[in-house]
């Protein structure tokens, strides 16, 4: 991939990330692309790549096409993996960039750049022994994970429940339903959401055809709903007007959405703002930063990745002779949702263009197909 305006300095260039997910990983493929003597170092308190996008396909796919170890990714792209965790805020970050030296574990990094790319957690109540979320689904294949509990609520047809009908907790939903069906397990499905239909966040044609499916599969749905617990086998509601209820429910699962504990402010070009002082040598990507820019700030992947790339080239220009900085403008180009193994719904190049059934799901796989060929080290992203 060529950069304009891109001279490369003379000096050996040592990058330290700090996050192996969409935005990490893109911008640890873009500097080996462009620097082949740099050094870089990826920190990662996980000892693999997950492909969160494609997690709830884990119903139907191999566990291991979800997750790719940190070590074949070093030999691919040449970066050491350190597994830890950093306590991050702006005072470190402000001392780390005059500094340029990252205490980690019990050693001390040196570097010339930074780069923040942690992503951003969810909201996470109290959960009991019947409720699960995305970080057991994170740890475990969907039918490892939901076997035993379903074999051992005895007799009668089993409830699982769905609390959340955004992006995650719609792909989940259908992903179970597929699974169940091919099993030929019974179980109910109901899915739980605080607003008035499913995918709010997204045009309402789309959360249309969305209730044309879960009704085609009897699944029950209960919209301006909060969701307050699950005691036993009972699932505990919060209705708009502040009345709880109690509905039979066997197993919960929550999608809450997305709840970033950390929110980098940065300039239009990645760099870190702190205390109103721009950190030249720290970058951040990803769902934990917020660009002051006309570009995309979404939660999401694609975003994710494209910042990841974009701060890596202002990386390499910084280190260069000429310091000409590009922006971040890049605006999503789509947005897609699963809907089980052939059907998906979602909007492309313009949000009134809204796709669905098989054509959709075409393009979700392919959009996947272009990440799987990154991490195999054939970078397709013309931005």
């Amino acid at each position: 991939m060529f950069i304009p305006f891109y001279v490369p300095g003379t000096e050996r260039l040592r990058v330290v990330v700090v996050g192996g997910g969409y935005a990490g990983l893109a911008a640890l493929i873009t500097l080996r692309e462009q620097r082949r003597d740099a050094e870089l170092v990826l920190i990662d308190r996980s000892p693999h790549h997950l492909k969160i996008t494609r997690l709830h396909e884990s119903f139907r796919r191999p566990w291991s096409d979800l997750r790719v170890p940190f070590r074949a990714l070093e030999q691919r792209f040449g970066f050491r993996h350190l597994q830890a965790e950093l306590e991050l805020d702006e005072a470190r970050l402000k001392q780390w960039n005059a500094d340029r030296v990252l205490p980690v574990a019990d050693q001390w990094l040196d570097f010339d750049y930074l780069l923040i790319a942690v992503g951003a957690g969810f909201r996470k109540p109290e959960k009991g022994p019947r409720t699960f979320d995305l970080d057991d689904f994170a740890v475990d294949a969907g039918p490892d994970l939901l076997e035993e509990p379903l074999s051992r609520l005895g007799a009668g047809e089993p409830c699982l429940t769905v609390v959340g009908a955004g992006a995650s907790g719609i792909q989940f939903l259908f992903e179970i339903a597929h699974y169940l069906r091919e099993q030929q397990l019974t179980c109910r499905l109901r899915l739980v959401d605080g607003h008035p239909r499913p995918l709010p966040q997204f045009r309402a044609e789309l959360g249309r055809y969305v209730l044309a499916r879960l009704a085609e599969l009897d699944i029950e749905f209960l919209p301006n709903r909060l969701f307050r617990g699950q005691e036993g086998g009972q699932l505990i509601l919060e209705d708009q007007d502040g009345v709880r209820h109690t509905l039979p429910s066997d197993l919960s699962l929550l999608f809450l959405g997305k709840a970033p504990a950390l929110r980098l402010e940065t300039n239009w070009f990645g760099q870190v703002i702190a205390g109103g002082e721009v950190l030249e040598r720290v970058f951040a990507a990803g769902d934990c930063s917020r660009y002051r820019s006309p570009g995309s700030n979404a939660l999401s992947a694609q975003t994710a990745l494209r910042k990841g790339k974009l701060a890596a080239r202002n990386i390499l220009r910084h280190s260069g002779p000429l310091k000409w900085l590009e922006p971040h403008l890049y605006q999503e180009l789509g947005y897609v949702i699963g809907l089980g193994p052939r059907d998906a719904v979602g909007w492309l190049a313009l949000e009134r263009n809204v796709v669905g059934g098989l054509p959709a799901s075409v393009v979700k796989e392919l959009v996947e197909a272009q990440y799987d060929l990154l991490l195999a080290g054939v970078d397709t992203y013309l931005l």
